[in-house]
């Protein structure tokens, strides 16, 4: 029986992050796999819940959770109440945060039976991908990075880009979530934070470095992040793993909400070539 347990752990950043587990109690040490969304996403947005039992059902110690500032609460972390969290978020807030969630699976009395903690991998989704990709390659606790259809330069998202002089004058800028309808916010520190730590924000520079198995993943019919960025990524480290998913979007086929007890097939095939890589 897979246990699903919830936790609100204390940032760096004086907002709570929220985590799922997933695992078989079996007083056994297993591997453990740290899974980060990407923008505009959240720990149970479509079918990752459905990824996390497969994990789990596989032998591994899976982990999902909200960054601190994604827009969602305590109360409903599903979707994004919280905009002005939203907009006061940052490349450096989420690589804090997944510093903090590495740190609490590795003290975590409750957890010493069950969790191998010399056997950490991560798993990103997206804007998620490029923040593992970066930690992968500052924290030697991690032994295994892979990326689902991840961006592989920061700089050139239209979260950075745009008009920069305006975005100074009026502090802000909006971008439009499809799904929900909401203006999301981009308070201009954003642009700020990554002026600043530009050297640690540099995907190909982390990759080019990595010494770890490194897997990446990329759907053909990516519409949000190309193919030729999975591309790239594998071309700043020959040694890793490249999979293209045939006939898969930039979420895998899946959706939100997802009603459905099985994953997407193309997600199914994704979860697979990561087990196969893990294992």
């Amino acid at each position: 029986m897979i246990i699903s347990k919830n936790s609100s752990l204390e940032g760096k950043h004086n907002k709570p992050i929220l985590v799922d587990t997933f695992y078989k109690e079996t007083q056994q040490l297993k591997p453990v796999i740290i899974f980060c969304h990407g923008y505009k996403g959240f720990k149970d947005w479509g079918a990752w819940n459905v990824m996390a039992k497969t994990f789990a059902e596989a032998g591994f110690f899976f982990i999902k959770f909200n960054f601190s500032h994604n827009g969602g609460t305590v109360e409903q972390p599903i979707d994004f109440p919280d905009l002005e969290a939203f907009g006061n978020n940052n490349y450096s807030k989420e690589l804090d945060d997944l510093g903090c969630v590495i740190d609490w699976v590795s003290t975590n009395g409750d957890f010493k039976k069950e969790v191998d903690r010399n056997n950490i991998s991560l798993i990103g989704h997206s804007r998620g991908g490029g923040v593992v990709l970066l930690k992968a390659r500052e924290d030697s606790r991690i032994k295994k990075v892979i990326t689902l259809a991840a961006v592989c330069d920061f700089g050139s998202r239209s979260s950075i880009t745009g008009d920069l002089e305006n975005w100074k004058k009026t502090g802000v800028k909006y971008v439009l979530n499809g799904r929900t309808k909401q203006n999301m916010p981009h308070f201009y520190q954003f642009y700020l934070d990554f002026k600043e730590n530009e050297a640690r924000l540099n995907i190909k520079k982390a990759v080019e470095n990595i010494r770890i198995p490194q897997l990446i993943i990329h759907g053909d019919t990516d519409t949000s992040v190309s193919f030729k960025e999975g591309e790239k990524i594998h071309s700043w480290n020959l040694k890793s793993s490249l999979k293209l998913i045939e006939n898969a979007n930039h979420v895998f086929n899946v959706s939100h909400p997802w009603e459905h007890k099985k994953m997407s097939e193309e997600l199914e095939k994704v979860t697979a070539i990561c087990v196969d890589f893990l294992k």
